[in-house]
């Protein structure tokens, strides 16, 4: 269907200033939103109270507006620009939040603006956890059980029915903000009074807790004709019961058989037709018994989330810019991909590459905080990489977490009690207690047990380990190899290093491995030819040409050999360019003091 002409001027709300669980990501679809729309001849009414975005650049939207994001504001700003339409599903939480508000106090209705992207009732269903588990039930779909409080006897009444541990989530709140597992009636009554307190419309649900089950998230696109397609899937390295934006993330989902695949995928359909998320994108969160493959649907956020902008870079689909577009009309098939040119949007995103997110928290800066992960986010900023593999991705990972860390490290010696009790207790450090854990001799299951990590990620680890502990122990062999001119030795030496790459281990691991200084490493491997490749996030597996040069590196055997001066090779060699080159150097993941602003440098 052609784009809507009876159209002209949209409202777009920015999601405010920087806080936990809502940060640069909103920025970064809002910016791609109001290019898609600008793009299609559409004017732009921007509000947003964050100077210090991308979004809020003069040359991003028509009319811009650097005000608090309130109902009462907005109404003036309505009053004034009087929009035909209101797209509130690229702004976050508070986006969302003030759209119900100026829909409740009837406004848009006043003003004939119309809601587009999620109807209000879609986004009540959505938000709302009581209308959420009706709308489940309805067709056919299981949640934790639940009850809901507007009061604290109420919620009293439910914890003691349920018993303990319960899980509380406040309705119409980010992040989790204001909600928590309960071990015992003083830590409910706390997170209870909390959450009623925090929750826009003072309500929460009590639910049955499913702490220690794995935990999944699909991102899905929707268009007026109803076609959805699965953008992709993503597995929380750590269990229910950890925040998706505290967890190491792994893309696409890892430890699913094809048929739980299938029978996530259909049900996150059922959800984003059942709400009612007309067109657009939505965050669809599932949790999975790890022994019995039984599935609950968690929560779905009928918005572009802060998991959007993670699918966006992994797969090089832009949900942002697709969801903008398809709020004015169009269909997914409508639309192409812009990495190939020559696919559709309504082309499944496939993907031959493993891309782990890892959280930064800040914890240092707050020595009175509780370091515990729970149900309500406390990172601050994240690092995303690209490999063939989980556990090459994930050493990348951690190396861009800049936090003097040149991969996986242990967190140093501790006695075997100590170890279990952190290792019991979801923390920041918990990833690197775990390397210790193997040290000690703990097993696998003794491992899961403890952590309710899932098996096949422990097992990932124990192999990062296994690889450590060979490269250690050639040390010798290492030194020979980097002796001799030539031949087998010479030979057996860059199988050595090109494996220890392909695990993701660094020039500064190796050196420290065999007494040898980093430039050594980095010396002998160019002498090696054992040199990264780069391949291409091309959303199709390399089954299409692709268009676009995004890339990322990794130390996967080349097709062919790579000589001095030779351009390395690729998927989709790319003609380098005459131009004179320049390198520019962002700033990291966010961390306090230093946050979007380098972004928006």
């Amino acid at each position: 269907m052609p784009k809507r002409t009876d159209i002209k001027k949209i409202l777009l709300i920015g999601s405010g200033p920087i806080v936990i669980s809502q940060a640069c990501e909103f920025d970064y679809s809002g910016t791609q939103a109001c290019k898609a729309l600008r793009e299609e001849g559409f004017s732009i009414v921007l509000v947003n109270s964050n100077p210090a975005t991308i979004m809020t650049d003069p040359e991003m939207a028509d009319v811009t507006y650097i005000e608090p994001i309130t109902a009462d504001t907005l109404e003036k700003i309505i009053e004034a620009e009087r929009p035909d339409a209101l797209l509130p599903t690229l702004g976050g939480q508070t986006a969302l939040n003030v759209t119900v508000q100026l829909a409740e106090r009837g406004v848009l209705e006043r003003y004939h603006v119309e809601l587009i992207g999620a109807k209000i009732e879609a986004i009540k269903r959505a938000e709302n956890r009581q209308l959420f588990k009706q709308t489940m039930e309805s067709v056919g779909l299981e949640i934790p059980r639940a009850g809901y409080a507007r009061s604290f006897e109420e919620a009293q009444t439910l914890a003691e029915s349920f018993g303990f541990p319960c899980v509380v989530r406040p309705s119409f709140t980010l992040g989790g903000t204001g909600g928590g597992v309960a071990y015992n009636s003083e830590e409910f009554e706390r997170i209870a009074k909390l959450g009623l307190e925090l929750s826009m419309i003072h309500e929460i649900s009590v639910e049955e807790s499913v702490v220690g089950w794995k935990e999944f998230e699909l991102e899905v696109m929707r268009d007026r004709m109803d076609n959805a397609v699965i953008v992709c899937s993503i597995e929380n390295f750590d269990p229910m019961g950890v925040h998706t934006g505290d967890s190491i993330t792994v893309a696409p989902a890892q430890t699913l058989t094809d048929r739980e695949y299938q029978e996530m995928r259909d049900a996150a359909i059922k959800v984003i037709r059942a709400i009612g998320v007309e067109t657009g994108g939505s965050n669809i969160q599932f949790a999975v018994h790890p022994d019995s493959g039984r599935l609950l649907v968690i929560e779905m956020n009928p918005r572009v989330s802060r998991s959007s902008a993670l699918a966006s870079k992994a797969t090089g689909f832009p949900i942002a810019k697709i969801a903008a577009k398809l709020a004015v009309g169009y269909t997914l098939d409508e639309l192409a991909n812009d990495i190939t040119k020559q696919t559709p949007a309504s082309f499944e995103p496939s993907i031959d590459y493993v891309v782990v997110k890892i959280p930064r928290f800040a914890f240092e800066k707050f020595p009175g905080a509780d370091p515990t992960l729970g149900v309500q986010m406390k990172s601050v900023g994240e690092t995303m990489a690209i490999g063939r593999t989980f556990t090459e991705a994930f050493q990348k990972g951690i190396r861009g977490l800049e936090i003097r860390k040149d991969g996986w490290d242990d967190s140093g010696p501790i006695p075997a009690d100590v170890l279990r009790q952190q290792l019991a207790v979801p923390t920041a450090e918990r990833i690197f207690y775990l390397k210790e854990a193997f040290a000690q001799g703990l097993s696998l299951d003794e491992l899961f047990q403890l952590t309710k990590i899932d098996r096949w990620f422990l097992r990932q680890l124990y192999e990062l380990v296994e690889v450590e502990q060979s490269l250690k122990t050639a040390k010798e062999q290492m030194r020979m190899c980097l002796e001799a001119e030539a031949g087998a030795v010479h030979a057996a030496g860059a199988a050595l290093l090109r494996r220890a790459k392909q695990y993701g281990f660094s020039d500064r691991q190796l050196a420290a491995f065999w007494g040898l200084d980093e430039a050594t490493i980095r010396q002998w491997r160019t002498r090696w030819q054992v040199q990264p490749v780069y391949y291409l996030v091309d959303t199709c597996a390399a089954e299409f040409e692709a268009k676009t040069p995004y890339y990322y590196s990794t130390y996967e055997q080349p097709a062919i050999q790579v000589g001095p001066g030779q351009e390395p090779p690729t998927q989709n060699p790319q003609p380098p360019t005459k131009k004179r080159k320049i390198i520019i150097l962002g700033g990291g993941p966010n961390r306090i003091g230093q946050g979007i602003e380098f972004d928006y440098c």
